[in-house]
């Protein structure tokens, strides 16, 4: 596509004019069919046939926001919205990884942009991934980093929703919040996949749960969704053995070690003062074996403390009183 068209297309989608749209979509199809793309110039004339076919009172399809699906799917007997999107601007996407474990989500990124050059070369890029790894790691901030960097929305599907006590409603509910993610690209995400992944074998279980599982793995054989799918988990080994098979990758996101710990704590404060007297050393000692939340956790707890006290610089004291705090909160709940 030519530059200016794409300038002009761009200044139209800015000032919301549809009749502009409309316009230069019927151009860019001309422009396709003329160079010989007839496939391609057939299906943008039946997406723009579909558009028209759905009036909102102008004839016009309702208007996106860039980057947005137009409709969450719906469960089948209630309407519930089978699924949350997460604008762009809630999505946390700063990570501190260890260098291995950050080789393989830029590894995914790279390839999902270039994936029409991949595709030149009859290669398919890395759409289907399964993040595993203790609590508070990073997993699902993962797939919010994968959204921002690729430029797609997220999609995070409520199981709440989903599961249906009534005989085959799950498969479908599940099969409409797949449908919606190849209709739109997304990354679609099945956080704690397990609730609806659980292995079949010795499950005395031939119900509900059972077919739900049959259908994911179903859906995950066909998956050619042209955004990511991305499912995490806590217990991988209670996972269905067959639907690792179903992944293009499948990785750990490990608990911080000792750097990766003084980086998400120098990175935590940087935007208030810390003291020269801090021992950082000695904050990541009492930090070891700790999930990359809970270091957050302190870390943000020490500066609205000093903050809350009326003091210029966050101390050591401070942090240390914070990692104890935390550390005692977490006991209690495992002791519950």
């Amino acid at each position: 596509m030519k530059a200016d068209m794409v300038k002009r297309i761009v200044r139209a989608i800015a000032e919301g004019s549809q009749s502009d749209l409309d316009r230069l979509a019927q151009k860019v199809v001309e422009s396709e069919r003329k160079t010989g793309h007839r496939r391609l110039a057939d299906e943008l004339q039946t997406i723009l046939g579909e558009a028209k076919r759905r009036p909102n009172g102008n004839g016009h399809a309702t208007a996106d926001r860039p980057g947005t699906l137009r409709e969450l799917p719906q469960s089948r007997r209630y309407g519930e919205q089978l699924a949350t999107l997460i604008p762009r601007e809630e999505l946390e996407h700063d990570m501190v990884l260890p260098p291995e474990t950050e080789e393989r989500f830029a590894r995914i990124e790279c390839e999902f942009a270039a994936r029409e050059r991949l595709g030149a070369y009859g290669l398919r890029p890395r759409k289907t991934i399964l993040l595993h790894g203790p609590p508070g790691c990073g997993k699902s901030l993962g797939a919010k980093r994968l959204a921002w960097n690729t430029g797609l929305p997220l999609m995070k599907v409520r199981f709440d929703a989903l599961i249906s006590s009534f005989f085959g409603e799950s498969a479908w509910n599940l099969r409409s919040i797949f449908v919606a993610a190849k209709d739109r690209p997304c990354v679609l995400l099945l956080d704690e996949c397990d609730f609806i992944a659980r292995s079949r074998v010795g499950s005395k279980d031939i119900g509900e749960a059972a077919r739900i599982v049959n259908s994911l793995l179903q859906l995950m054989e066909e998956y050619d969704a042209p955004g990511l799918l991305v499912a995490t988990t806590n217990v991988e080994s209670s996972l269905d053995e067959a639907l690792f098979r179903r992944f293009d990758d499948v990785f750990l996101v490990p608990l911080p070690g000792s750097t990766e710990i003084e980086r998400l704590l120098r990175m935590t404060l940087s935007s208030v003062p810390v003291a020269d007297t801090m021992n950082w050393s000695a904050m990541v000692e009492l930090l070891a074996g700790a999930s990359a939340a809970m270091v957050v956790k302190s870390a943000r707890d020490a500066a609205k403390a000093a903050i809350l006290k009326g003091r210029k610089t966050v101390t050591e004291a401070h942090l240390r009183e914070a990692i104890e705090e935390t550390r005692r909160h977490k006991s209690n709940a495992h002791g519950a």
